[in-house]
């Protein structure tokens, strides 16, 4: 199952510009400034004020079932990595072997066609694209739907054009990466940060509460509730920020519901969030119906 797929009737079939929401990074590593990594349309610059909800989805193991850093691997000669690159990880560095490893398949001949078209054939989690089709129909004022990733801008926008789902996302934060005059992807860090928990390069907690707070003073008021969809442990930290009304959505026996059982036991009412774990996009779809049914809801 698929969404229709929108084109602009041209060869590779991507959406125009005007298509386009925002996807979000940082200009220079170590910088700061949030900027546009696309400049957007005009007619998506401003989001609508009057959405109800705010949803955050993770990608990788979330809206995918595979890691997009792992699955780009099969567009390499052999499909896979020599033992010497692999060697080159260092623990919370995951960034910067990725930009080896997009180095090493640029070398040897691995073309932006080639990286796009294996990402375009990750399969999508169980019941995702129900969800994500249910996000679809809903009357515009519902959601505001945002992802945020530690994959990469190329990845992810790839794999949402190819299953018609661009065009949902009112943002794309995730760490940005485009094609240079060599042919070689070169990805950025999204941002720095000071958070212990979280790898150098992206706290998707910081991600949530500037997003949260910068619309908060756009909208002059707050969401009737915020959900998040996730599944690893970079997951639980933008949790965390989650109040008592918010639903965290942790995909079953993952990292993410883990660290939340653990931190229940371990710290209670630490995490404050509801918790309802996922096995398929379709349980997420039930709780959110019952959710968006209480128009009185404040």
């Amino acid at each position: 199952m698929m969404f229709p797929h929108h084109t602009d009737g041209t060869e590779s079939g991507h959406p125009r510009a005007a298509d386009f929401t925002s996807v979000e990074g940082e200009g220079e590593p170590g910088s700061r400034s949030r900027r546009s990594e696309i400049i957007m349309a005009s007619n998506s610059t401003n989001i609508s004020s009057d959405k109800r909800f705010l949803i955050f989805f993770d990608f990788d193991e979330t809206i995918v079932d595979e890691t997009s850093d792992d699955v780009v691997v099969q567009a390499s000669p052999g499909q896979h990595m020599p033992g010497w690159l692999k060697d080159t990880y260092q623990p919370g560095r995951y960034n910067e072997y990725m930009q080896r490893v997009l180095a090493y398949l640029a070398e040897q001949g691995v073309t932006e066609s080639d990286i796009r078209s294996v990402m375009e054939k990750i399969p999508a989690t169980p019941g995702m694209l129900t969800l994500l089709q249910f996000l679809r129909t809903r009357p515009p004022q519902d959601f505001e739907v945002v992802l945020l990733s530690d994959a990469n801008t190329f990845f992810i926008e790839s794999w949402l054009r190819r299953a018609g789902a661009r065009q949902l996302f009112h943002r794309v934060f995730s760490n940005p990466a485009t094609f240079n005059k060599d042919g070689r992807l070169v990805m950025r860090p999204f941002h720095s940060h000071d958070c212990v928990r979280c790898p150098n390069n992206m706290c998707k907690q910081v991600i949530v509460r500037d997003y949260v707070a910068r619309r908060m003073q756009e909208r002059g008021r707050p969401y009737q509730r915020v959900f998040y969809v996730g599944d690893g442990a970079n997951d639980f930290c933008p949790a965390l920020s989650l109040g008592p009304r918010d639903v965290a959505f942790p995909r079953r026996d993952f990292p993410m519901h883990r660290l939340i059982t653990e931190t229940h036991e371990a710290m209670p009412g630490e995490f404050k969030a509801v918790t309802v774990p996922w096995s398929s996009g379709e349980d997420v779809v039930q709780r959110l119906r019952k959710l968006v049914a209480e128009r009185g809801d404040h």
